[in-house]
């Protein structure tokens, strides 16, 4: 995988922040390389997750069957689906915890984590989460892969290209048209990505004021 400064074309905070748009329109011409994604997506994983267990699955749809497999649950994003360079589909693993020994074991061959602290944290969160009551874990995974998108989407910005998250879709069979678990895995959105053919619109945003308590 190359470095980062082959890809990204911009490092500008605030350019990034605020003028990101939900695109509507792309260059169905413009291409992103599966290199290129799957550098974007390791960036957007550095999202924080509860007890770093990581929830978020992607599947990247970037082939004109692979579109037109997941048309019919579009709904009226279909322009914004067929146009895009790719459709990310993103799922949150209820079973996220199947990964706990590879990720904290990871940590400790990198340093990161004492051995001790790695077994006393997994002793303590496999059980819990392995027994947790469906809402209680959806509720958990929703919010985690909810950060990693946003972040997704600002990363994708900061290589140069405009994304849109769908929520009018098909979230009942979207699992099972993917070839996924549906009982394991649960959408979260379907997001565009590519070459945006306008900048988007503004939109207005509460002020503070509104939004805000001090106590």
């Amino acid at each position: 995988m190359q470095t980062t400064e082959t890809y990204q074309q911009t490092n500008d905070f605030n350019d990034i922040m605020n003028n990101r748009r939900s695109i509507k329109q792309y260059d169905p011409s413009v291409k992103i390389s599966r290199e290129e994604m799957s550098q974007i997506i390791e960036q957007a994983s550095t999202a924080p997750s509860s007890i770093n267990m990581q929830p978020w699955r992607f599947v990247v749809i970037d082939t004109e069957e692979g579109k037109e497999k997941i048309a019919p649950l579009a709904s009226f994003n279909l322009e914004k689906v067929m146009s895009a360079s790719a459709v990310i589909a993103i799922f949150a693993d209820l079973k996220n915890i199947e990964y706990g020994e590879e990720i904290y074991g990871k940590a400790v061959e990198l340093g990161y984590m004492p051995a001790d602290v790695m077994r006393a944290q997994l002793d303590y969160f496999k059980p819990a989460y392995e027994n947790a009551p469906y809402d209680t874990m959806k509720d958990i995974i929703m919010l985690d892969t909810g950060l990693v998108s946003m972040q997704l989407m600002l990363v994708a910005r900061a290589h140069g290209y405009g994304t849109n998250p769908i929520g009018g879709y098909d979230k009942e069979n979207i699992a099972e048209v993917l070839d996924l678990d549906k009982d394991r895995y649960v959408p979260v959105m379907l997001l565009t990505i590519g070459k945006a053919l306008n900048d988007g619109f503004q939109s207005y945003r509460l002020p503070v004021e509104t939004t805000t308590q001090w106590k």
